[in-house]
């Protein structure tokens, strides 16, 4: 079973249980995957807590060990997160002085959800308005914050805590991704969300819960631990996959604007399923008929450059013969200067070429090209 601290239904994977009910006790014993990225996302959240613990007067904490990771592009992300979240604080402070403030707040929502818990980054309660706030410090998947179940849960379990003391009426709700410049944000009034909670999220979260309902694959399968093996993931992948067969001018239009919806899933749903056959292979040494392991290209490099370059003078070669300078790139030029000098010296000799014109599903937060002819010239 998993560890205690870790909710089967948890409000993070919500979007996905939602979906997919059976896919919460089918995947409950597997380990979490620890990666670079998860380590670096919960050092950039110590450092989000750290700042709004220290906004609200807990001055005497010490700052939180950040590890190997790049030390200035946490402090100034988790600086806009802040900005962000102070001024949300300040505001309703203004209209409610007795404002309740939860940093990493546990919130438990186990009254539609069996043993349903999760923690909220930042829970601002006050008359008539609950506030809840999620810092998301990943680049890969902009969030948005419309109907998101994770935050709706953490809404559930901030009026589950502070409902009786206060006349709450709306709830706001707001995802900051700085990285991605991403403030996604979306107001529910708490008698839609209680009706949510009733005819929705309870009937399917009791499902969920006995490890019934029917699998289902769609977006929600991508960080799903099963996703390399769900047998309905596969049967949605291949039969995409059987359009391959057929010459690109023999579709019809609906056919390729299936393909084009799906592509993009078929394609991770592939290296998913090569990644967890190759660590099959690797770790337990799982034989794959028509597979072997072999060890990959590597690239010459330089043991000691120092020595390199010493045994190079040594020998009568110049520093100019054997060392190349370039400018900086822009980005490190920017933190050289300051974005304000940066911008006042060297603004004017800054471009930005069109980017080439790529076909994006809708959803996109870029702007619609209209003017292809104009784009087309440039190519």
């Amino acid at each position: 079973m998993p560890p205690l601290n870790h909710a089967v239904l948890s409000a993070s994977s919500a979007y996905r249980w939602l979906e997919c009910p059976p896919s919460a006790l089918a995947t409950a014993d597997i380990p979490d995957e620890t990666t670079i990225y998860a380590q670096e996302g919960s050092a950039a959240h110590e450092m989000a807590e750290y700042k709004i613990r220290w906004h609200l007067g807990e001055k005497d904490l010490a700052p939180p060990n950040i590890g190997n990771f790049n030390a200035e592009e946490i402090d100034r992300y988790t600086d806009s997160y802040a900005y962000y979240a102070t001024d949300k604080i300040e505001t309703i402070r203004k209209i409610c002085p007795d404002t309740i403030v939860m940093v990493e707040q546990r919130l438990d929502f186990s009254n539609y959800v069996k043993d349903g818990f999760g923690t909220g980054d930042l829970v601002i309660v006050a008359d008539d308005v609950l506030q809840v706030i999620d810092f998301k410090y990943g680049k890969g998947v902009t969030v948005s914050a419309e109907h998101n179940p994770q935050m709706m849960l953490y809404a559930l379990g901030a009026l589950n805590l502070y409902g009786y003391l206060y006349d709450i009426k709306t709830v706001k709700t707001a995802i900051v991704q700085p990285r991605l410049d991403n403030i996604s944000e979306w107001e529910i009034s708490v008698d839609e969300l209680l009706e949510w909670a009733e005819n929705t999220l309870k009937p399917i979260a009791e499902l969920a819960a006995k490890g019934e309902g029917e699998f289902k694959a769609g977006n929600h399968c991508r960080f799903c631990k099963l996703r390399a093996v769900c047998r309905k993931r596969a049967e949605l992948m291949l039969e995409t996959a059987e359009y391959e067969f057929k010459e690109p001018a023999e579709l019809n239009d609906d056919e390729i604007l299936h393909i084009l919806t799906i592509a993009d899933d078929l394609s991770k749903w592939a290296e998913d399923v090569y990644s967890y056959a190759q660590a099959k292979a690797i770790n337990e040494g799982k034989s794959w008929s028509g597979f072997k392991i072999v060890e990959g290209r590597s690239k010459r490099q330089y043991a000691d450059e120092n020595k390199i370059a010493e045994v190079c003078r040594n020998n009568g070669y110049t520093m100019s013969q054997i060392y190349k300078s370039t400018l900086i790139g822009i980005t490190d030029m920017e933190k050289l200067m300051g974005r304000k000098i940066f911008k006042e010296l060297l603004g004017d000799y800054i471009i930005k070429p069109k980017g080439r014109l790529t076909l994006v599903p809708e959803t996109d937060k870029r702007e619609e090209v209209h003017t292809l002819d104009e784009f087309r010239k440039e190519f």
